[in-house]
Parts: C-alpha cells; structure tokens; sequence
C-alpha cells in the first residue's frame, strides 16, 4: 500500500509538471512584455528632445513655471491642480531639471507597477490559480499600454496618484481611518473623488467616510492657509477649477460638461442640465456600485464609481480616466462567445484613438468625439454585469463546437486549440473588430511610405519601372492597350469606373453578412481566410511600395477615375492626401474579389449564384487594368495572397465543416469525407 501510495504521488507530480512548466514560461513571458513596454516608454519620453516632453511638467516646476511665480498659480490658468497639489509640488523647483527627466519618468512607471499589483490583487474571489499568477502582469502591461498612462507620462501628469491612492485606501491599507485618509488625500488632488465617500458610507465603513472628509477639510484648509489668494481663485472664481487648462469643449475633456458644450449648449442652460445629468448618473452609479460591492465585487464597485467621477468632472482630460479601464473586471454575458465583448471594447476605446473606433463620417462625429465618456457613463449606469450569485458567472454557457475534421496531412491542424465554433460570434464584437482592423490597415499603407504620400514616390516609381520590365519580358503589359481601348468606349469606360469604385467594399461586406446569417461555421472559416490574406497583403505594402500604371510619369496613362493628376506636385494633386496610392502590390481590390468568388463557389447552393460569384474576380480585375489602377501582376500578387490565406487557415484550424441544412445553429454538422456523398 505504502509503494501504491507512493507510485500514485510521483504519478500525479509528473501529471503536473507540464502544466507547472507552462504557467511559468507563461508568467515569464508576459513579465517580459511589462518590462519591454517600461523600456518601450522611458525611451519615448526621454528621447525626445526637452521642451517637447514633459511639456505639463514643466509647465509647472520647470525654470518658468507657473510654481516660481511670485503671484498667484492660476494667473496664466495653466496650472489646473487644486492648490493643495501646488502646495505639494513646490518642493519639486529645487530640483526640478532631475525630477523633468529619468527621476518624474521612472517615478511615474513605479506608480503605473503598484497600480498594476493592487488591482490584480483586488479579484473578485474565487478566482483561478491561472488568473492570480497572470493578473499582475496582464493588468501592468493594460495599464502602460493605454492612453491615460501614455499620456501621463508624456505630458509627466500626477493623474495616477489619486487613482493609486483611492486603490489603496479601499484595498491594502489597514484599517479605517487610513483608507479615509488615503481616499481624503485624493480628493484633495481630484475634488471630484470626494464621489468615493457615500460608497464608503453605505458599504457601513463609516469611520472611512469620516476620515475621507476630515483629510480632504485638512488638507484644502492647509493649502487655504499657505495659498489664501490661490484658493480662493481656485474654488470660489473658478468654481473648482473650471475654465483651467485648456477649453472645456475641447475634445479632450471626456465630461458630460464637455459633451454638453460640443454639442452647441451654453450658458444657464448648460450648466443646469450638467448639474441635473451628473446627479442623476452619480445616484445611479453609487447605487449600482454598493450592490457589487456587497456582492463581493469591490473592485467593479469602485472603478464605476469613478466613471462616475470621470462623468461628473467639470473637466477630465485624457489622462484622468483610467478609471474606465478599471471597468474591464466586471463579467457581462451569459454565453462564453458574449464573455469577450465588454472587456475587448474597453481595452480598445482606453488603448486606440476614437478615430480608429469609428468612421470618418460626419453622422458619427458625436459618438466619436464623446466615445471615452459614453464607455465611462455605460460602464456607471446601463451595462448589466453580472453577481457573483449568478450561475454563469463562473460557468458561462459554452460555446458548441463541431467534430474536427480529418485532414489528409497528418500534422493539420497545427493548432488543434482554434477549434471550429457552430454557433455565431457575437455581432457588436464583430464589428468593433473589423472596423479595428481596417483603421489598422490604413495605417500601415500610410506608414509603408514613411508617414507621407509623398515620402515614397521615388521608391514606388523605381518598383513601378521594375514591374513593368519583368511584365513587358512576359509580354503581358497589356495597361497602356486596356486602358485606351476602353477610354474610346463611353459606356465600357464608365461601367469599369462604376464597377471599381462601388463594388471593392460592397461585395465582401455583403458576404460577410450573409455567412453571418445564414452560415455561422463558414463566416468563421471565410473571415480568418481574409484576414490571413490581407495581413500578407500588408506586408506586401510595406516591403514593396508600388506605384500604379495611373501614377507613372511617361506611360500616357489616363485615369479614368480620378481625372487628370499633376505630376509636378509631390502628392499628384489632392487624391493621394486621402489614402497611400503606392500600395498597389498586391492588388487586393483583386484579391478580395478573389475571396468573394471562391467562397461563393464553394458555398453557394446554385450553379447559377456560383457562376454570377465567379464573374466578379473577373468583372474586377479587367476594372482596375483598364482604368490603370493596377499592373497585371498586382493581380496575380492578390491571387497568391488569397491562396495563400486559405491555405493558412486550413493549416492553423484543419478543413472547413461543411453544415447540412440552412443554418448549423438548428440543424446538424456533417464533416469529413461523408458530407460530400
């Protein structure tokens, strides 16, 4: 028994040693990414040449700031902290060239790793053995990675503090009088963390609430007492700081006051409703807030507490709102495909500017322009995360997975973990990810030539020369014969000019959108094709800049779309200041009509729709031949990537599942060989 016994231990102990493996290499590497990202912002920062960085700091301690004047802080109103947070900066003059470079920046990052620490260590319990071993650096690297840290420490703001300082008040202070006094010294950096007393008070931390009170009274007092001119600039002509730093309507100030005056409001009217809206969202938030936190999610309770802060500000620039990404902790969803939504989109209004979120169209401006605030006011008063009593907090409904696939190679699929998914993925994270995606690719095809249109143009006509070489040794420089023939035809001319400027986004959106609907596992098959496809294109863009037959100098070309450029002007006129003309290799106007006709072909019940299918890629590519927008190898180039997507998708996830009937969520999945008997 005792050699069983024995035998059973070592059996489980080597059972364990893969898995205990893992989770080190894996802790290992995600400290690693937190201490690239540190070594990642201690160079921007202080690589930039001084005047250009730290530009709030030096604002204030720097050998002309506003904290060597003689007269009051907020004469030249850029000054915008309370004088309590005067008071305590002015120590920082004496030193201040030391604390504007390595000191203030690394200072700023040990503040970023505590904040980290303490929100990992605040979980909602029970939690994972994984989580609390991952939490630490996945939250550190979130944080540095996002806009308020960025920005914090460009600007070399003291925005952290208060947030550190409430985290730790609520968290790992003991006892009641010093977590009042931490969240008391906050308010008195951040007037509007005085919100975080009445959740103390009704979580019956009553002590808490008296001791926030009396630090933030002592600590204001003691600035009035040092600072009498000051603060009563400060709290009584400014009303707490309002009309300090820059405009209240500037885009920056992510408040309901800002949004209010964005959208044409002023005067008694304006501040009326300002004073009506936030009360109404601060009742709102603190009730929501004192349920989590008597359900046991005090972290959820404090971070909608302070979007509330963030809404109710007069202002709240961009590096006070953390506090929305604190958010990120709440579970939404019942379903594990609906798990990811909230937290995704979090990560991404704090990480990406608003205009990678949205459309550059004037119907979307209000949402973009007020994006931070809307995720803050959300996260405060309308998103349904779920208590802790709930059945699928712990255990969300699974998602529903199809058979795998035999594939005829034996190491296919490489990663057997990408398992194909019957039901639909949740359509706002679709969505918000493809139009990520897209606002990504158009950054890279700007960065392919420098930043500029015009940075690349000599590269791009050298490739341009090198193409046509290679086409002419071929015999199939057929641009100059295409585009002339069509030219002399009006109404060819314009079909192929309708055709290309109308049907490049339709078509595969239009797909999309139907394999969504009717076809779940397909659309999943078919997106992770494209997207393979077009992240080869992307590098195609950045390694082989490439100027189309429109754009050479000397061919003769006429471009039937975009009129008449001036060659003579280093951007061609005003159409390539809206998009980089030089990623023409390859041709994904091709390549994605490409994609639209396999994928059609393949699925499509009908000869006939498979047929009509088909006749895009070809309508297409005779499109942007003879309207000179493309060689003939920019297509073959977006034929290979297309290929090759498909083919990356069938090695990373096996062979597609082919559903029986109209749509796999209700009816049964054949796969294999037998489905198509």
């Amino acid at each position: 028994m005792a050699d069983v016994e024995h035998r059973g231990r070592a059996a489980d102990t080597f059972g364990r040693a893969p898995a205990e493996a893992r989770m080190l290499a894996a802790r290992l590497a995600l400290w690693a990414v937190v201490a690239l990202l540190a070594i990642r912002q201690l160079t921007v920062v202080l690589t930039t040449p001084s005047g250009q960085r730290l530009t709030d700091l030096e604002t204030w301690v720097g050998p002309h700031g506003v904290l060597h004047v003689k007269g009051s802080l907020y004469d030249s109103t850029r000054f915008t902290g309370t004088p309590f947070g005067g008071l305590v900066l002015k120590p920082l003059t004496k030193s201040a060239q030391a604390a504007l470079g390595w000191g203030w920046t690394f200072g700023t990052l040990l503040l970023v790793v505590a904040l980290g620490l303490v929100a990992a260590r605040a979980l909602p319990q029970p939690i994972g053995r994984r989580t609390s071993l991952l939490a630490a650096p996945v939250a550190i690297s979130l944080l540095m990675l996002s806009l308020p840290v960025r920005n914090a420490l460009w600007l070399g703001q003291t925005s952290i503090i208060p947030v550190l300082l409430v985290l730790l008040g609520c968290f790992t202070v003991r006892g009641e009088r010093g977590s009042g006094l931490c969240i008391g010294m906050a308010a008195a950096l951040q007037p509007t963390m005085v919100l975080f007393a009445p959740l103390l008070w009704f979580t019956d931390r009553r002590r808490a609430t008296a001791a926030t009170a009396g630090t933030f009274a002592a600590c204001t007092a003691l600035a009035w007492a040092a600072l009498p001119h000051d603060s009563y600039t400060y709290w009584v002509h400014h009303m707490a700081g309002v009309g300090l730093g820059g405009k209240a309507d500037a885009l920056g100030n992510q408040s309901l006051h800002g949004a209010l005056l964005r959208l044409g409001l002023t005067g008694p009217l304006e501040i009326g409703l300002f004073l009506v809206l936030s009360a109404a969202v601060a009742a709102l938030a603190l009730r929501r807030a004192v349920r989590y936190a008597h359900d046991g999610q005090l972290l959820l309770a404090v971070a909608l507490t302070g979007c509330a802060v963030v809404a109710v500000s007069p202002t709240a620039w961009q590096y006070q709102l953390l506090w929305v990404l604190l958010a990120v902790v709440g579970r939404v969803g019942r379903r594990s495909s609906d798990r990811y939504v909230w937290p995704v989109a979090v990560i991404l209004v704090t990480t990406l500017p608003a205009t990678m979120m949205l459309p550059h169209m004037p119907v979307m401006y209000p949402l973009r322009d007020n994006l931070v605030l809307l995720a803050a006011l959300a996260a405060a008063t309308t998103v349904p995360f779920l208590s802790r009593t709930s059945p699928h907090y712990q255990r969300p409904i699974p998602a529903e997975y199809a058979p795998p696939v035999t594939a005829r190679f034996r190491r296919v699929p490489l990663l057997p973990v990408l398992r194909r998914v019957l039901t639909r993925p949740n359509l706002l994270l679709e969505l918000l990810l493809i139009r990520v995606v897209y606002a990504a690719y158009q950054q890279v095809r700007l960065a392919a030539t420098g930043g500029t249109i015009s940075g690349g143009r000599a590269r791009a006509e050298q490739h341009g020369h090198i193409v046509l070489g290679i086409e002419r040794f071929l015999h199939i420089d057929i641009e100059h014969w295409a585009n002339h023939a069509v030219v002399r035809i009006g109404w060819l001319r314009d079909f192929f000019d309708f055709y290309y400027e109308s049907f490049h986004f339709v078509v595969p959106l239009t797909v999309l959108a139907v394999l969504y609907w009717r076809r779940p596992v397909d659309y999943r098959w078919a997106r992770a094709s494209l997207g393979f496809a077009t992240f080869l294109a992307l590098t195609g863009f950045w390694l082989f800049p490439l100027a189309p037959p429109r754009l050479m100098p000397g061919l003769g070309m006429i471009d039937t779309v975009h009129g008449v450029q001036d060659f003579s002007k280093p951007d061609y006129g005003t159409l390539t200041a809206l998009t980089n003309q030089y990623a023409a290799m390859p041709s994904l106007h091709f390549g994605w009509a490409l994609w639209c006709g396999v994928v059609v072909a393949i699925i499509a019940p009908r000869w006939w729709m498979k047929a009509l299918g088909l006749l895009h890629p070809l309508f297409t590519v005779s499109a942007i031949i003879a309207t000179g927008n493309h060689w003939v190898l920019d297509a073959v180039g977006g034929g290979v990537v297309v290929s090759a997507g498909f083919g990356l998708s069938y090695l990373f996830q096996g062979p597609r599942v082919r559903p029986v009937g109209r749509c796999p969520d209700e009816l049964p999945v054949t796969v294999g060989p037998l489905a198509s008997r």
